[in-house]
């Protein structure tokens, strides 16, 4: 077994349960899962407590792990916090960017310009996600950065899912672009304004997602 296996198994998984296969609350039973994916418990061990840490899976002592049930609000939360985080990062990153980090954020810009031109979203979602972090180091505050991290790998199920919505990746380009001039350019209200806006655009198409799901579950309950 390799990482490279319980990686692959957690984005499989991870897909499934933002899409709305893996429905909230449905059991995650290890031996199935192996059977399906055709390999052994313990990678698939491994990709739940992945799952876990991200916040999509609940492990119960003696019972397993199930899909965990996230609610509308909680997920506009998480993303509000998140834009607040990168507002700051970037408010930093135009007081104290190196030049060799403003080198760095500049690929970064032009790999997601050739993953968009592409047309490949996976490809794009994981030169996005390179782009972010450049933006949290060029923030000088590694205790920021490191927060912006732990939140960034929190929901990247849900960052990921909204880039397959039509136009969402041109858009986020566009945004990135204007992201950058204006770190470029030392200005700091423009850019968080901006920044704070790309990111909750997310978290507001993944509302009615998530409330749906809810009435769904208040259904059945009933």
């Amino acid at each position: 077994m390799t990482r490279k296996t319980a990686t692959v198994l957690r984005d499989a998984l991870e897909h499934e349960i933002v899409e709305g296969r893996l429905r909230p609350g449905e059991h995650l039973d290890e031996m199935s899962l192996a059977a399906r994916f055709d390999v052994s418990r313990t990678p698939i061990r491994e990709a739940l407590l992945g799952l876990e840490s991200s916040g999509l899976v609940e492990i119960r002592p003696r019972r397993g792990a199930f899909v965990r049930r996230v609610s509308a609000r909680e997920l506009v939360e998480m993303f509000e916090t998140m834009a607040e985080l990168e507002a700051a990062c970037c408010r930093f990153a135009c007081q104290r960017m190196t030049d060799a980090q403003e080198d760095v954020l500049m690929r970064r810009l032009q790999r997601c310009e050739e993953a968009a031109a592409s047309g490949d979203v996976e490809r794009y979602y994981a030169e996005n996600e390179l782009f972010h972090t450049a933006i949290y180091a060029a923030s000088g505050n590694s205790f920021l950065e490191a927060q912006s991290r732990m939140l960034q790998s929190r929901l990247k199920p849900f960052r990921r899912h909204q880039l397959h919505a039509r136009g969402r990746m041109t858009q986020s380009q566009t945004e990135h672009r204007d992201i950058v001039a204006s770190i470029r350019a030392g200005e700091q209200q423009r850019v968080v304004d901006v920044i704070r806006a790309h990111i909750v655009v997310q978290g507001e198409k993944f509302t009615s997602l998530i409330a749906s799901l809810e009435a769904e579950e208040r259904a059945k309950a009933s």
